[in-house]
């Protein structure tokens, strides 16, 4: 039985430090699924509707705001999903949208059917892309950048393994951007202490820092499922990560 991977990917990785999505990242995202697809079901949960909005409007200076958001999101998510199903079917990878409330994994009805979809899905090797439905739902565009939404998947799903991929190699002894010093975690035990040592860097595009990473990886630690936290910026990071070729935090 193929195990299950939860893979997040971060907007700061799917635009490659730059304001827009990258294409190059998305092919790569295809190559790693397409490479893996063999050993793993993997499920995607991405941001970066709000990030593929940018690129086609204005809302002068009302971005702040958590309606303007909203509104960005339900303009960008469908193109986001189009550039997905174009870069993956050039690799013969189909893709399916899921969008999801944080309503659907406390009503049973609705999780059960959100996991009889994605099962379904991974039965005929369609790729499940998940996001939260921003029309609806605000947590994750103003909080979370999908982390504790990805963890919540890889419960329902029973995964082995949550991968949350953004613009950092993992958990440092103290803040990279600010210490050259900066001493990469390896792996964590401890979450209460593990979070003595995040000191947030502000600005970028997404949401999610290093305290909402810890968060989703508490909400899988309570369900034994192991999460890494990784660098989504390298070409090939999931597979070398895999073949325990990179450096990453782990939560064990």
């Amino acid at each position: 039985m193929k195990k299950k991977i939860v893979l997040k990917i971060g907007s700061s990785t799917l635009t490659a430090g730059t304001k827009m999505i990258s294409r190059g990242k998305i092919e790569d995202l295809s190559r790693q699924i397409l490479a893996l697809r063999e050993q793993y079901d993997i499920v995607l949960v991405s941001s970066g509707a709000i990030a593929t909005a940018r690129q086609f409007i204005n809302i002068n200076g009302r971005e702040s705001m958590v309606e303007s958001k909203q509104a960005m999101a339900a303009i960008g998510q469908p193109i986001l999903m189009q550039l997905y199903n174009q870069a993956f079917s050039d690799f013969g990878i189909q893709t399916a949208q899921c969008l999801m409330t944080y309503d659907d994994f406390a009503r049973q009805t609705s999780s059960v059917n959100t996991l009889n979809t994605i099962n379904e899905l991974l039965k005929y090797g369609v790729v499940p892309i998940i996001n939260e439905n921003d029309t609806t739902a605000v947590e994750e565009i103003v909080l979370g950048d999908n982390d504790k939404l990805s963890a919540l998947v890889a419960v329902l799903i029973k995964a082995d393994l949550l991968v949350l991929a953004s613009d950092i190699d993992g958990l440092f002894d103290k803040n990279p951007h600010l210490y050259a010093d900066a001493k990469l975690i390896p792996e964590i035990n401890d979450l209460e202490q593990a979070g003595e040592l995040v000191e947030e860097k502000s600005g970028g595009l997404g949401t999610g820092g290093m305290s909402s990473k810890l968060a989703a990886a508490k909400i899988c630690k309570q369900n034994n499922i192991e999460t890494w936290i990784m660098n989504g910026g390298r070409n090939n990071f999931l597979v070398e990560a895999l073949e325990g070729k990179s450096v990453f935090t782990r939560v064990l």
